[in-house]
């Protein structure tokens, strides 16, 4: 995938502190040159380096470097050593005159110099422009595009560099991951002025350094849509799971004016999923990116609002209508709401599982991490459908997979088809009745004590990798004394609400449509509903039906 940013011309740097040479050298590289690349002129090495720099950062191609030897403060062979770490592959030519030619010949081996020219170079047309014209041939066909995607500097083991490559990729915004002790990393940090302390360090394409931003920076830089276009809606979708996306497409193409906010990316738990087989109309599968991307732009194209970044805090109800408050303390208003905000994978109760959160230890199939999985033994805790496909995508570059699964098997809780895929794995081996007690490790994970629950025997496994799909905790806690939850926080809806009459503070004449909360004009679809199927059909079901008796509440309220 690309960005869609045109590239920059080559540039060719010239470096003289004589202004009168400075200029001359830049006129004659602009006559022939000028139309196809770009011409700067600097009049000292720290200069040349302030603006190479600025020059990485916005990932522009720089084809020769021609410096003069003798400047002050900064010569021209010291000056092209430093270039080199910025811009390696950029052609080096030194300016000497007769009486350095020593030197010239000294900087081959010091700078892995191309080629050093005599003062003066009179006429361009024998003495300059057949030397510039070979080193821009060699440096084309070396095939140094430059880079127009988001660059990601970070470390392997740093949680928050793992967040932002998550999150980048669940919103379909192409990167480049650079390690920060890799020369690449490197030269990134030091263009962008870092010393790798504070990690990540995110590049965009126009040279803007963000570091360790939020998500919301992030999303602004990438250009998601953060801010409603309206302050009102008919309905305003909480979630940007399957449930939510449904509800989105259904909405807007019936006409109604449509918002679906979002706290992090688009997709839900599905939307991580590697490989999706059982889902209606995809014969050989989909993955859950691709599956999130169709839905995502078919809800677009209808005319509804997608927002990332948007944490919401609380609903009320306020007359008719119903309000949507955020953390940044605005307020999005609707006739109706659609809480589809889904669930998460619960997290380990084991010593060191927190404190190795995204260093060794992930929530869901964290698919950015798969390539760093080559070779390697990797953990899988669960027992369903999400720990399975997991399982079967990281069997592909891991030496091993090893399912910790706390049932006596997988018969209760997975598909047959991805059992039978397991099955025919060589590599991945199924642990029954077993379960992580303990995650030790200092800067990432790097072994895990286990046991077996029928004997209680504990044994110790050396792994880096670890990626857990157990339970489901509903993301509801922020709906507490609004609508009406279970003891697990799922929230009641329909028929459940009037097991012991009609839910408190139900004031209309009707009782609860199926999906609508104890609040009227709410109402809830997909994973967060109590005694929801949780499959990716159930939930796109739940939002299309839950559009439908968004339209019946309004034709009647």
């Amino acid at each position: 995938m690309t960005t869609g940013i045109a590239p920059v011309r080559p540039v060719l740097l010239t470096v003289d502190d004589d202004p009168a040479i400075s200029r001359a050298v830049a006129r004659d590289l602009r006559r022939r040159y000028g139309e196809h690349h770009r011409i700067v002129r600097a009049e000292s090495g720290e200069q040349a380096l302030d603006a190479l720099r600025e020059m990485a950062l916005r990932g522009d191609a720089v084809a020769v470097l021609l410096a003069d030897f003798r400047m002050p403060g900064m010569n021209g062979i010291e000056f092209l050593e430093q270039a080199l770490d910025l811009y390696p592959g950029a052609r080096r030519v030194l300016l000497t005159a007769y009486a350095d030619t020593d030197a010239a010949i000294d900087a081959i081996n010091v700078v892995d110099l191309d080629h050093y020219l005599l003062k003066p170079w009179d006429p361009p047309e024998e003495k300059l422009y057949p030397v510039v014209d070979e080193l821009l041939d060699a440096w084309r066909t070396a095939d140094l595009t430059p880079v127009t995607e988001i660059r990601v500097v970070g470390h392997r083991w740093s949680a928050r560099s793992h967040q932002v490559r998550d999150f980048l990729a669940r919103n379909q915004v192409p990167y480049r991951w650079y390690q920060s002790d890799d020369p690449e990393g490197r030269r990134l940090l030091d263009a962008a002025g870092e010393d790798g302390r504070s990690l990540p360090v995110v590049v965009a394409p126009d040279g803007t350094a963000l570091v360790a931003p939020s998500d919301a920076t992030l999303a602004e830089q990438v250009g998601l849509p953060t801010v409603p276009a309206a302050d009102f809606y008919d309905v305003i979708i909480i979630g940007g799971g399957p449930a939510g996306l449904g509800a989105a497409v259904y909405a807007a193409s019936e006409g109604l004016r449509t918002v679906l906010v979002e706290r992090t990316a688009t997709g839900g738990q599905a939307g991580q999923s590697s490989r999706i087989e059982n889902y209606l109309g995809f014969p050989d599968g989909v993955s859950g990116v691709q599956l999130t991307d169709r839905a995502r732009r078919q809800a677009t194209r209808f005319g509804a609002e997608v927002l990332t970044t948007r944490d919401v805090v609380g609903l009320q109800a306020r007359g008719s209508a119903r309000s949507v408050h955020f953390a940044d303390g605005s307020r999005l208003h609707a006739h109706a709401v659609i809480l589809a905000t889904g669930v998460s994978y619960r997290q380990l109760p084991c010593p060191g599982a927190a404190e190795l959160t995204g260093r060794g230890v992930f929530y869901g199939s964290a698919l950015t991490e798969a390539s760093g999985c080559a070779g390697e033994d990797v953990y899988v805790v669960g027992g369903a459908n999400s720990a399975g496909q997991a399982a079967v995508h990281f069997a592909r570059q891991a030496k091993s997979v090893t399912m910790l699964v706390r049932a006596p098997s997988l018969t209760d809780s997975m598909s047959h088809y991805l059992i039978q895929q397991i099955a025919d794995s060589p590599n991945i081996t199924v642990r029954p009745c077993m379960e992580v007690v303990a995650a030790y490790g200092r800067s990432h994970l790097e072994r895990l004590e286990l046991r077996h629950l029928p004997s209680g025997a504990v044994d110790t496994v050396e792994s880096t990798w670890l990626f857990a799909f157990i339970g489901a905790s509903p993301h509801t806690d922020w709906l507490d004394g609004v609508v009406a939850r279970d003891n697990a926080g799922f929230v009641l809806a329909g028929a459940d609400l009037l097991a012991n009459g009609r839910p408190a503070g139900w004031t209309l004449d009707r009782e609860p449509y199926h999906l609508e909360t104890s609040l009227p004009g709410v109402f809830v679809a997909g994973d967060a509903r109590a005694d929801s199927i949780k499959r990716v059909a159930s939930a796109v079901g739940d939002g299309a039906m839950a559009v439908s008796l968004v339209h019946r509440y309004l034709e009647k309220r």
